[in-house]
C-alpha cells in the first residue's frame, strides 16, 4: 500500500514554508509532479521552490512554452506545464534529459503525462479548500521521496493518511 502524506496550508506563507521544506530535501534529478484544480496553487508553489533553490529572477508557468530552465540556483530547475499538450507530444519532446538530468523537474499538470514520468518521483497534489487554505496531498514514489517525507513527518511537517 502506498503511502500518502498531508499538509495544510492556511495561506500563501505556508506553501512557501512547504516547498522550502521540500526543497531542503531534494537532489539532481528530483522530479515533483503536480496536480489539482486550477488556481489551486501549482505555480505559487513552483515559485517558492525556485526561490528557495536561490534561482535569480522571475519564474512564471511555462503555460505556453512547455518548458523553462533556471539556472543559478543551488540546482537548476526544468519547470514544465504540460496541460496544452498530448501524452504523445510529451513523449516526442525527450523530456526524459529533464527527468533524468542535473536538476530539480516541477511537472504541472502531470497526470496528463503519467506514462511517461519517472517511477521514483513525489507527486503532490493541491486541493483549493476555498479562501487560502490549500490541502496538499504527497504521494512518494521511490526511496529518496519516501525518505524525504518521512522526515518531513518526523518534523510535524507532514500527518500521514491511508491511500484509498
Amino acid at each position: 500500500m502506498e503511502r500518502r502524506y498531508r499538509y495544510v496550508a492556511n495561506g500563501v506563507a505556508d506553501t512557501i514554508r512547504l516547498a522550502e521544506t521540500v526543497e531542503a530535501g531534494l537532489e539532481a534529478g528530483a522530479v515533483l509532479a503536480l496536480d489539482g484544480d486550477l488556481g489551486a496553487g501549482k505555480t505559487r508553489f513552483s515559485q517558492a521552490l525556485a526561490k528557495s533553490l536561490g534561482i535569480p529572477g522571475i519564474v512564471n508557468s511555462p503555460t505556453f512554452t512547455i518548458i523553462k530552465e533556471y539556472e543559478g540556483g543551488r540546482l537548476p530547475l526544468y519547470h514544465m506545464d504540460v496541460y496544452r499538450i498530448t501524452l504523445e507530444e510529451a513523449d516526442d519532446l525527450g523530456l526524459e534529459e529533464y527527468f533524468y538530468g542535473e536538476g530539480v523537474t516541477v511537472v504541472e499538470w502531470a497526470s496528463r503525462i503519467e506514462p511517461i514520468l519517472p517511477t521514483e518521483r513525489l507527486t503532490i497534489y493541491i486541493h483549493d479548500r476555498g479562501g487560502e487554505e490549500r490541502l496538499f496531498e504527497l504521494t512518494p514514489s521511490g526511496e529518496a521521496c519516501e525518505r524525504l517525507c518521512m522526515e518531513m513527518k518526523e518534523n510535524g511537517w507532514l500527518y500521514e493518511h491511508d491511500a484509498e
